[in-house]
């Protein structure tokens, strides 16, 4: 891989556990399906399957899931230079219940605390941060020391570069209360330029849940690029100068928690190839959709390829 990469994400890393079995509950399922998961690192996969050149900052236990994830990451395209082995942590494990179309609880085993929060400061290399074309992270790098810390180094090493990009990203499960997140996203949006969230994502960071009105709040705060995304009315983007709004892509939902990173994938494809508002929100769109349809995460991201036919078929 070249030494600089076109993405470079800090955050979440674990195993999901996922039922091979839908509509019951975890008690009841027989077997599953292990897989690379965790926001940061699904994004990470999904710019891979797009073409391009990922890197993760993350953090996995000395333990045989922590090796896994390693070879994992490698195995789907993504550089694992920067994803340090925790001698004290467990790599963490998440599992889900299938309930479609749009119930699918999840449990995460990250205690003590995961790896992934644990990366340090020094352990930032602030070069590559400062090279690679887009930088994504996510709120749940916020939710504690010593992840926050290494989250602001590399913030200032950044110092704003175009598509520095915030995914609101916020599990209550990761905070004492939402005014907590809060507080802590107050200290980055004026260091992104652009920021991607669910309404009650957006709620969280600018206590707004109407499109609109959050994407101008995060406009005010020194983003530069908004979107918004609003479940079955599609996504909004804004940006001082164009509003953008597509609908969504409709398929028959098999399980929901990937649609997000596949979007975030995508979003990142667009930016790096330059396009046009609009089609980078339509690509994303039926990148997540297509996720959706799917069992797993990391492994069900599409190719451009892929999409580009969903979308010429939504067009016939």
């Amino acid at each position: 891989m070249s030494t600089v990469p076109d993405v470079l994400a800090i955050g979440r890393l674990g195993v999901d556990i996922y039922p091979l079995q839908d509509g019951v509950g975890l008690e009841q399922v027989d077997t599953f399906g292990k897989y690379l998961g965790g926001t940061a690192a699904n994004v990470s996969v999904a710019v891979a399957r797009h073409g391009h050149r990922p890197a993760l900052i993350s953090r996995v236990g000395d333990d045989p899931f922590g090796r896994y994830l390693l070879a994992e990451l490698e195995r789907l395209g993504v550089d694992n230079r920067y994803v340090r082995t925790d001698p004290a942590l467990n790599t963490p494990v998440t599992f889900c219940e299938i309930f479609p179309p749009d119930d699918f609880p999840l449990y995460f085993y990250r205690e003590p605390k995961a790896p992934d929060m644990n990366v340090e400061a020094a352990e930032i290399d602030v070069d590559a941060v400062r090279a690679a074309r887009i930088f994504w992270l996510t709120t749940t790098g916020l939710s504690d020391e010593p992840s926050r810390g290494a989250h602001h180094v590399a913030l200032a090493a950044r110092d704003r570069a175009e598509h520095t990009i915030l995914d609101l990203d916020y599990r209550p499960m990761f905070w004492e209360t939402p005014a907590d997140a809060t507080a802590q996203l107050e200290k980055v949006l004026d260091k992104v330029t652009v920021a991607v969230g669910n309404r009650e994502e957006c709620e969280v960071a600018v206590g707004e849940t109407e499109p609109l009105r959050a994407a101008d709040a995060l406009l005010e705060r020194g983003v530069e690029i908004a979107i918004v995304k609003q479940g079955p009315k599609g996504v909004l983007a804004k940006t001082r100068d164009e509003v953008v709004e597509v609908p969504t892509h409709m398929v028959e939902v098999v399980n929901g928690l990937g649609a997000g990173d596949a979007f975030g994938g995508a979003l990142c494809h667009g930016l790096l190839e330059g396009w046009g508002l609009e089609r980078i929100l339509r690509f994303a769109n039926v990148a997540g959709a297509i996720v959706a349809s799917r069992r797993e995460c990391s492994t069900a991201m599409p190719t451009p390829g892929e999409v580009e036919q969903a979308l010429e078929g939504s067009r016939s």
